[in-house]
């Protein structure tokens, strides 16, 4: 592509920050792709390859070759560049969505049209593989959203709470103890309760291989193998041919194993442990309940412990809800304030009805 003749010095600095910003995109997939297989994998390695492509077209611009001083890339491409290196994880790729859905070549008139199609696509393509991300990790970070943040906002209310009626220290360190232990533990019981329950109906209702199994003493022309696979949800003319299936296997003497394909996961296996789960719950809760009380365990007292107790917890509950907004694809700064004003006024109540009731 050759140069445009009428391009300024303000056109050629503006091509080589979108030079920088390709060549940071590009290396962002690629780094990516080093830590997936399969067909991720090559997903990210073709947008790797789209972003050179682009990258190209503005080299070409500036004549073929770079400029002595190129700018550096922006703080986002930078940050996703060290992140993608290091950890390679779903935030990545959520920043990397949030990033591509705002190109900036729509209003640019020396990119070209293909150029500004592909950034289109990338966002879909970001989003889609962004969404694979949050679909494995939904289940496990709910939880441990969920765990986490009840008790920083449980224990701190109730240390408010308790602390507000004017009783002391020693009584308020003491309260927030055995909430972090009463909540940490009923979290914990209530989750191995809920698995082991999950995992006792699902066992109950799971297929056996009995009725496979007596195949080969079965009539060809009149049983009712068939009803068994209807009963289990196929339709007729699907639970006929598989009946037939099994019963020719079973009568050539091909015995059939009972506890289904090699491979397939059951969906008892899928929930999970129940004393992991119980395990994870308790752990999760304390993490969040421990915060609140931190301020009085190393000595400190009156309306500095508050001070403290709630700057540590406003922290908290900042960093989840900006997680959870990045995950999301949502802005951040929004998840994070709605956080903070859940937490702080479940707080705020209770400090209230402590005041109101107090002994002092």
């Amino acid at each position: 592509m050759s140069v445009p003749p009428h391009a300024t010095a303000a056109d050629r600095r503006q091509w080589a920050r979108y030079l920088v910003e390709e060549r940071a995109e590009g290396a962002v997939y690629a780094r990516l792709a080093a830590r997936r297989e399969g067909e991720e994998r090559q997903i990210l390695l073709s947008l790797a390859e789209a972003e050179r492509r682009h990258e190209q077209h503005w080299l070409d611009l500036l004549g073929g070759q770079e400029p002595a001083r190129l700018p550096r890339a922006g703080m986002r491409s930078r940050l996703l560049g060290w992140m993608a290196g290091r950890f390679g994880s779903i935030f990545v790729l959520a920043l990397a969505q949030s990033a591509e859905a705002r190109s900036p070549y729509d209003s640019e008139k020396f990119a070209t049209p293909a150029m500004r199609a592909d950034e289109k696509v990338h966002h879909e393509v970001v989003r889609g593989l962004a969404a694979r991300g949050r679909r494995r990790l939904s289940g496990s970070f709910r939880a441990a959203v969920f765990g986490a943040n009840d008790g920083l906002v449980s224990n701190l209310a109730l240390v408010l709470g308790i602390g507000a009626t004017g009783v002391s220290s020693g009584l308020v360190l003491f309260s927030g103890i055995a909430g972090l232990l009463a909540g940490a533990l009923s979290m914990g019981a209530g989750e191995f309760v809920s698995v082991r329950s999950q995992r006792e109906l699902l066992a109950a209702t799971e297929e056996s291989g009995d009725a496979d199994a007596a195949a080969a003493d079965l009539d060809i022309d009149a049983n009712e193998l068939a009803l068994v696979y209807r009963a289990r949800g196929m339709d007729q003319a699907e639970s006929l041919a598989r009946a037939q299936r099994v019963m020719r296997a079973a009568q050539a003497g091909i015995r059939r194993d009972a506890t289904g394909p090699i491979g397939v996961a059951h969906d008892h296996d899928i929930v999970g442990s129940d004393w992991t789960a119980a395990i994870s719950s308790f752990l999760l809760f304390a993490s969040g309940a421990i915060v609140p009380v931190l301020p009085w365990l190393f000595g400190l007292t009156g309306v500095t412990a508050v001070i403290v107790a709630l700057a540590l917890v406003g922290v908290a509950l900042l960093s989840t809800g900006a997680m959870v907004g990045i995950l999301s694809g949502g802005p951040p700064l929004r998840r994070a304030l709605r956080q903070l004003a859940i937490g702080f006024g479940a707080a705020a109540i209770t400090y209230a009805l402590g005041l109101v009731f107090g002994v002092g």
